[in-house]
């Protein structure tokens, strides 16, 4: 049972929690963490992980995409990115890396004012699919329209939809809206779309025939939507909910299961833990993979918010490197930060707990138990 918390005479608000808010607790049951399954369906593409790599720049070339796919996960590729503005991008990329801080904000919006090439996202999706992994790729709604011919012609498998809030009932009066009923109901791939961080935002994103939803707001280490905008969704919070918005849908609509991925808040292989343990499906990872030695941001790390034209909510920041691409998600590690080995930290914590599978570690018992990271 929710209770409000009473702010002022004139307000009341829910708690809500991050994943420092919470822990996972041990039941009477252990396994060999070589017996624990970390694979997981959508659609009809199974995955040896749980990983999505974040359509950034920083994190997802077709190079990284390329590796990402031939480790077990899935490289979503920003298209809106250098990557389909520039014939050569890697000039590009250096610049932005050593950008002076003072003059960061205003370098990157007039960076990504070169427009997309539709020629460039059929080039750079081609690349991706010769190498026999599967193809993803990300449009934000506003471009989705404009693209989207392009982006299935090319032969994506999995499209994605992604921007800091999206909804399925967004009013203009100066634009007509995407459609995304309509939209994902003519196209011929299955779609991801999201950010989602209520119960209610999320059931009508269900509803409008997603194979998955994004949980998050904007929020990940790049990220200023909070000091920008004042918008801040506890990602805790925000994945049980969504998550409860895919069981009352799966009996709404007679069965239709709605994958659930968390995007946003996690930093650390625990992070990743908690996001499934409050039941989500795979996890969108930006920060975690920025620090591959294969990122193309070689160390550093920024989102699509950082160059809005309009109202930049986001930083260049400076993640450091710490492992190959490979040690970072399977490790071995040598450090016992959390940054490195994410997926042995997953079966590790599924088998202390006794859960052979994702969807049963679902179920795991959780407990309010907040802390402060050093």
């Amino acid at each position: 049972m929710v209770s409000d918390i009473e702010i002022g005479r004139a307000k009341r608000a829910r708690r809500a929690y991050t994943f420092d808010d919470i822990a996972i607790v041990p039941s009477r049951r252990t396994r060999d963490p070589q017996d624990v399954s970390v694979s997981w369906t959508i659609d009809a593409f199974t995955f040896e992980m749980p990983v999505l790599a974040a359509p950034m720049d920083s994190v997802v070339s077709p190079e990284t995409a390329i590796a990402i796919g031939r480790l077990g996960g899935l490289g979503v590729l920003d298209l809106e990115g250098v990557w389909t503005r520039y014939d050569d991008p890697e000039p590009v990329l250096a610049e932005i890396r050593a950008l002076p801080q003072a003059e960061t904000t205003r370098r990157l919006q007039e960076i990504y004012a070169e427009p997309i090439k539709p020629e460039l996202v059929t080039q750079r999706l081609a690349e991706i699919r010769a190498a026999g992994v599967p193809v993803a790729g990300a449009l934000s709604p506003q471009r989705t329209a404009e693209l989207s011919d392009t982006v299935v012609g090319a032969g994506v498998d999995l499209f994605v939809i992604r921007g800091t809030t999206v909804s399925a009932e967004h009013v203009s009066k100066t634009t007509e809206p995407l459609n995304l009923k309509k939209f994902i109901y003519e196209l011929d791939v299955p779609v991801i779309v999201g950010g989602a961080s209520t119960y209610t935002a999320a059931l009508h994103l269900m509803r409008t025939g997603a194979a998955g939803v994004l949980v998050g707001f904007g929020g990940g280490a790049a990220s200023t939507t909070r000091t920008s905008l004042g918008i801040h969704a506890p990602m805790a919070s925000a994945v049980a909910d969504v998550a409860g918005a895919r069981r009352d849908y799966l009996d709404e609509s007679g069965g239709r299961y709605v994958h659930v991925i968390a995007d946003g808040g996690l930093g650390t292989s625990g992070d990743v833990v908690k996001a499934i343990s409050m039941g989500a499906d795979a996890v969108m990872l930006g920060s975690i993979l920025a620090r591959a030695e294969e990122a193309p941001g070689a160390g550093w790390h920024w989102g699509a918010e950082a160059h809005h034209e309009e109202l930049p909510r986001g930083h260049r920041v400076e993640v450091g490197t710490v492992a190959p691409l490979e040690r970072v998600l399977f490790g071995p590690s040598s450090a016992a930060d959390g940054r490195t080995n994410v997926i042995g930290a997953l079966r590790r914590s599924m088998a202390t707990t006794g859960y052979s599978d994702l969807k049963e570690f679902q179920r795991v018992e959780v407990v309010v138990a907040p802390y402060t990271r050093s």
